[in-house]
């Protein structure tokens, strides 16, 4: 185990609130997940690297237990079942991940106002991790989409102490308005990803090529690498490759893969230079 820091609690957890340990038993509970009253399962999207001409990661996207949408899951996440569900995902996404063989990263979202102190609940995932033999350097952590993050000092504890346990850390809907340049100066994650709104049509708006280039350009003098997420078209994905964005993610190269790892379209890596 890691040593880890000790932080101040999420002050909106009920007094007395008790977080798992980290147990064996906690580890399986969280992957059949049957406190939490539904199921669901993952999909993988990979995340490709166009430099090496390879799969950097797979994304673990939540989906109901058939397949069913993400939404069809979410909107049954409320502030009673926030942190059950939170620690079932981690361990249930590792879990499958290993099972699927998956030798890349694994990318998980997940809940920051589901954590109730980062040392604490991240022992789950450390025995998930040590439990299906996934190590911890090939997990990322990224904050889920559309998740609003009141507290920006809070929001940084928590990534942190998870790059300080051996997991890479990235920010999620880079330019969506609830990760900004703020959060950037009080913490440097090992990755952002572009918000899609960004992403699409770059290749014809002047605009977003503008704001894109200055941000490659800034991420590199702080040593963050870039993600563009949404890639639909060659068009886009060739702009982005020549501001040198090499990590890109979308339909344009797989759409995500139910409890299945996806197959890249066969001219995903036409853009990538020749080796």
């Amino acid at each position: 185990m890691v040593a880890s820091h000790v932080h101040r609690p999420n002050a909106s957890f009920p007094a007395g609130f008790r977080p798992l340990e980290g147990t064996a038993a906690d580890c399986e509970d969280c992957g059949k997940a049957e406190r939490l009253g539904f199921q669901f399962g993952f999909a993988y999207q990979p995340i490709v690297d166009l430099q090496a001409a390879r799969i950097f990661a797979h994304e673990a996207l939540v989906r109901g237990p058939a397949g069913e949408s993400a939404q069809s899951v979410l909107s049954q996440v409320n502030d009673h079942n926030r942190y059950r569900f939170d620690q079932a995902c981690r361990v249930k996404a590792i879990k499958g991940a290993a099972e699927l063989g998956i030798q890349d990263c694994v990318s998980i979202n997940f809940l920051p106002n589901a954590i109730y102190k980062p040392e604490l609940c991240i022992r789950t995932t450390l025995r998930a991790a040590q439990t299906h033999g996934f190590p911890v350097e090939r997990i990322i952590f990224e904050v889920t989409e559309g998740e609003r993050v009141e507290d920006g000092p809070w929001f940084a504890e928590i990534l942190r102490e998870y790059k300080r346990c051996g997991f890479k850390t990235a920010i999620d809907d880079f330019g969506a308005g609830y990760a900004g340049l703020k959060l950037l100066a009080d913490f440097q994650p090992d990755l952002i990803k572009i918000d899609m709104d960004l992403v699409r049509h770059i290749d014809a708006s002047r605009p977003r090529q503008a704001i894109v280039k200055h941000l490659v350009r800034l991420c590199d003098e702080m040593h963050i690498e870039v993600i563009a997420e949404g890639i639909e078209t060659p068009a886009e994905r060739d702009f982005l490759l020549d501001a040198g964005i090499h990590l890109m993610q979308g339909y344009l190269f797989a759409k995500p893969a139910f409890k299945s790892v996806a197959t890249l379209a066969p001219t995903a890596l036409r853009g990538a230079p020749a080796r």
